[in-house]
């Protein structure tokens, strides 16, 4: 008894600090900016005008139902607009604490596996602290709470596993959050999870741990979990919902690129590496040492996140539609190994992998605060302050500093509490900046003065990468311009004009016309013959051009 309830808070201890920090690191001050477009916003007008229609199992956009995603975001954020109302940190509030609970999760099953808790600790620790992992966890995506409900199901699954006792409940968990994540980002929900612990058992020579009566009762509450909505989606909206969701978002992201810059071989390998900063060299360092453990004394956690790893890989390499979120699910694996690799080699007798690693590391924190300053100049016409930003350039000179004295010292887990404080201080710049920054990235400052100082009615115009924006803000309805562009990858229920003629007849179709627009847009705005149209230049808000045109008559 005794034994369980010191175990327990040798546990409890760690969890609470790691959650304390995890909220530091992100959750607080998401309140800070506006909803970005065009993703952010995207998501939360969906929630909105689901919660407007009183639709807790139709997702609706420009008041049509639409299905680019499932459902568990949406009813996360109806929930959470009931408690917060409809506000930026709301809408960021379920993306945030999955990504604390995330951190939470690769600290236990490090500790499951490692049984040594200052890996553990470490792996929560660099989980926290990569860009990538800030970055979506301070957004509203799919993507961290997809990851985040892949991760539970993985955690299970080995815990499972490795831990005969609690194999039934480990593999029920896992179906669990497996049918959770079906309904975060659809299929890929079912196939990720089962494609790792497929390839791990074909490694571990036991695939016939597959075939057992808990798999088949997880198998149960899998489908109960997971199928309801689609069928009912599929049973109310018939061919729509199947085309749309199924092929356009599934399939045709295989076939066809949507980024197509993004469409190369190694898009996915430079994004695992370049989004782990600042752990990036140790990535590198780690996916090297893990590989020597698999050819020499591979452990049964080696061998799951060798297989988590090369799963992920293998399920998106081939498409052609790449985005770095993508194979976000396998992120959690490299920070395990990270830790694995910076605790075994900071304890070696050969200290040299670690110190050249730590050297590359050094070099590049030196080069940010001077990359910084060298920006100051260059870009000095968007920085009205360059105060904060000279602050901030030596706030990371201080912990590049820090950093090469304790790593040549060869106090390496030292150097790594420093090394997973440069993106949080980074952060510190953003209230400094966010004035002057948020109208590049949000449509809401545009937005207020249009609806502030002009009597907005009708249609606005907008460029295609505003129009969302635009919508979320003003709730007015919106047509995008975009001459010789392409549709949404997804298509919207709005006007699109892709043509000069186009817009032409629209605007002979209305009163005046208020527009939000890039300056490639409004270039082809000055075009209209001065005979048939006018066009006056409002406000430039950022690099959104605010526009009033008007039909003249005859």
């Amino acid at each position: 008894m005794n034994y369980c309830k010191n175990m327990q808070n040798k546990i409890l201890k760690p969890v609470l600090i790691l959650f304390v920090l995890a909220y530091f690191f992100l959750m607080f001050g998401n309140s800070i900016l506006s909803l970005t477009n065009p993703d952010e916003v995207f998501y939360t007008q969906a929630a909105k005008e689901m919660s407007q229609k009183n639709s807790w199992m139709t997702p609706y956009l420009f008041g049509q139902p639409q299905f680019e995603k499932p459902i568990l975001l949406y009813w996360l954020m109806r929930l959470s607009f009931m408690v917060f109302g409809i506000t930026s940190f709301s809408a960021r509030f379920f993306p945030a604490l999955f990504a604390i609970l995330g951190v939470i999760a690769v600290y236990l099953l490090a500790r499951i596996a490692f049984k040594n808790e200052q890996k553990a600790f470490l792996a929560g620790l660099v989980s926290m602290s990569y860009g990538l992992y800030i970055g979506l966890a301070r957004s509203v995506f799919t993507d961290m709470i997809f990851s985040v409900l892949i991760l539970f199901s993985l955690v299970s699954f080995f815990w499972a596993y490795s831990e005969k006792k609690y194999r039934r409940l480990g593999i029920c968990l896992f179906f669990i959050f497996s049918g959770l994540a079906v309904l975060a980002k659809g299929p890929l929900g079912f196939l990720i999870p089962f494609a790792v612990i497929f390839i791990f058992l074909l490694l571990r020579r036991d695939i016939k741990y597959f075939f057992c009566a808990d798999f088949f009762l997880g198998g149960v509450v899998f489908l109960a979990i997971s199928l309801p909505w689609y069928i009912l989606m599929v049973k109310k909206y018939g061919s729509v919902f199947t085309y749309e969701f199924f092929y356009n978002d599934h399939w045709r992201r295989l076939i066809e690129a949507e980024h197509s810059s993004n469409d190369t071989w190694y898009f996915y390998p430079a994004s695992m590496i370049g989004c782990m900063f600042p752990w990036s060299v140790y990535v590198l360092g780690s996916l090297a040492y893990l590989f020597l453990r698999l050819k020499r004394d591979a452990s049964i956690l080696h061998l799951f996140l060798a297989a988590w790893i090369i799963a992920v890989l293998l399920i998106f390499q081939f498409a052609h539609s790449k985005l770095v979120s993508y194979i976000f699910p396998l992120f959690p694996a490299l920070a395990i190994i990270t830790a694995d690799f910076l605790c075994d080699f900071s304890q070696a007798k050969n200290k040299r992998p670690i110190r050249t690693a730590s050297l590359i590391t050094c070099f590049i924190l030196f080069c940010i605060p001077a990359g910084l300053l060298v920006s100051s100049r260059i870009f000095s016409a968007y920085i009205p302050s360059k105060a904060p930003l000279y602050f901030l350039a030596l706030l990371l000179l201080g912990l590049a500093g820090s950093f090469l004295i304790f790593s040549l010292k060869d106090k390496f887990i030292k150097s790594t509490y420093t090394l997973m404080l440069v993106i949080p201080v980074i952060m510190l710049f953003v209230p400094f900046v966010a004035q002057d920054a948020e109208p590049y990235i949000s449509s809401k400052a545009a937005c207020d003065y249009l609806l502030e100082n002009y009597d907005v009615k009708g249609t606005i115009l907008c460029s295609k990468f505003f129009a969302r924006g635009v919508k979320y803000y003003t709730g007015r309805e919106v047509a995008v311009i975009d001459i010789n562009g392409r549709n949404f990858f997804s298509p919207h229920p709005i006007p699109f004009f892709s043509t000069m003629e186009e817009v032409k007849v629209f605007l002979r179709g209305q009163g005046p016309v208020y527009g939000v627009l890039k300056k490639s847009a409004l270039v082809r705005i000055k075009e209209l013959p001065e005979e048939e149209f006018s066009y006056r230049v409002l406000k430039l808000i950022g690099d959104e051009y605010l526009v009033k045109i008007e039909a003249k008559k005859r």
